[in-house]
């Protein structure tokens, strides 16, 4: 069984700082580099890039806020993204079964021939 992956998007949510933004924008609503650098202990520079790579891959969305932009989680792409990360874990977990019903199978035929 093979899944799809999406290298961008787990490249983006790989990043612990990304995966605090996206915690406090979805706890918060939305938010502007400006927030977030109070909330996270990076430069708003920094969260400013973080939020660019989030938005590439689409897990947020800017708009034009005064001065600065506000972002939002697109929950949609998020939901997506979950499902993938699950289907990801299901994949794994078969792959897993095989190698123990594998590994069972050796330890019963060298058991049989002691």
């Amino acid at each position: 069984m093979s899944v799809l992956v999406d290298d961008d998007l787990w490249s983006a949510v790989g990043d612990p700082t990304r995966r605090r933004m996206i915690d406090r924008l979805l706890a918060d609503g939305s938010g502007t580099a400006t927030s977030l650098a109070e909330q996270i202990p990076v430069t708003r520079q920094a969260i400013a890039k973080h939020l660019a790579v989030l938005d590439r891959v689409g897990l947020v969305h800017g708009a034009a806020a005064g001065r600065e932009r506000r972002y939002r989680v697109d929950e949609a792409r998020l939901a997506r993204a979950v499902a993938q990360l699950n289907a990801v874990g299901d994949a794994w977990d078969s792959r897993m079964e095989r190698i123990k019903r594998i590994a069972e199978t050796i330890q019963q035929t060298t058991e049989t021939k002691e």
